[in-house]
């Protein structure tokens, strides 16, 4: 078992970080090789409150979520329930939520009224994806993350695409985004599986490696990558909540 899977069972205090160090280029270098659990504390010390995670349940969800509970398992996490989910991830989220004690787990949903006057037959993501990402995922979010300064996110770099040089720490726009879990290989996130004894994702064991909504997610080929069974053939990598500042509720 590897140091980080090891020290999964256990909760080491963080370094006292000074609370002046609120930029996001020098809280990665403050924190360029901290331990994944050391970061989550850096950034509710620096925030409190006003911190919030943010969690697909997806196939990984579990290694994140665990280091959450491990700091406090009362910290928010934002559920993107898109209405074209699996009814396996929504039984893997009550199955986490109950595993690892979290108290304060929030479904954010598309606008009703958007829902009704943009998408009213359920067809818009079989002809623009993009537009049914922003309308079920990234205003939903925008508009829940108004109440934080910051916010967590699991992606790691060995991903590919635009996550290989993804910072532990990034701006978003008024925000701060914090990436714990970026530096990590897939060898570390199963070694904390195992360790922690952690549920996998019902559909990993039929072959899907990452999962979405329901029409945008397929088993990967052969010779795909992780994500590589996300929006196949469409050119699409993002469902648009990492692809830059979320747009200000305000404005819209």
């Amino acid at each position: 078992m590897n140091a980080f899977a090891t020290a999964i069972q256990t909760s080491p205090e963080a370094a006292p970080t000074p609370r002046d160090l609120l930029t996001a280029a020098s809280l990665t270098a403050q924190l360029d090789g901290a331990d994944p659990r050391q970061i989550i504390q850096t950034a509710q010390r620096l925030l409190g409150d006003r911190l919030a995670v943010v969690s697909s349940f997806g196939t990984e969800s579990a290694v994140l979520l665990k280091l959450v509970a491990d700091v406090d398992p009362s910290l928010p996490v934002l559920f993107l329930d898109t209405l074209w989910l699996f009814k396996e991830t929504l039984a893997y989220r009550d199955q986490l939520v109950a595993r690892l004690a979290l108290t304060d787990v929030r479904t954010v949903m598309p606008s009703p009224s958007a829902l009704a006057l943009r998408d009213p037959k359920r067809e818009l993501c079989f002809h623009d994806r993009d537009a049914c990402c922003g309308m079920r995922k990234v205003e939903p979010l925008a508009k829940e993350l108004v109440a934080f300064d910051g916010w967590i996110s699991g992606r790691k770099r060995y991903h590919g695409g635009e996550r290989t040089a993804l910072p532990v720490v990034e701006a978003d726009g008024p925000r701060l985004k914090f990436n714990p879990l970026a530096p990590l290989a897939r060898g570390e996130i199963d070694a904390v599986f195992a360790a922690a004894k952690l549920p996998r994702h019902p559909l990993e064991g039929l072959g899907f490696s990452s999962v979405g909504c329901v029409p945008c997610t397929h088993r990967p080929p052969a010779n795909g990558d992780l994500r590589s069974g996300r929006w196949g053939g469409l050119g699409k990598t993002e469902c648009g909540i990492h692809a830059g500042p979320l747009p200000d509720p305000a404005k819209s």
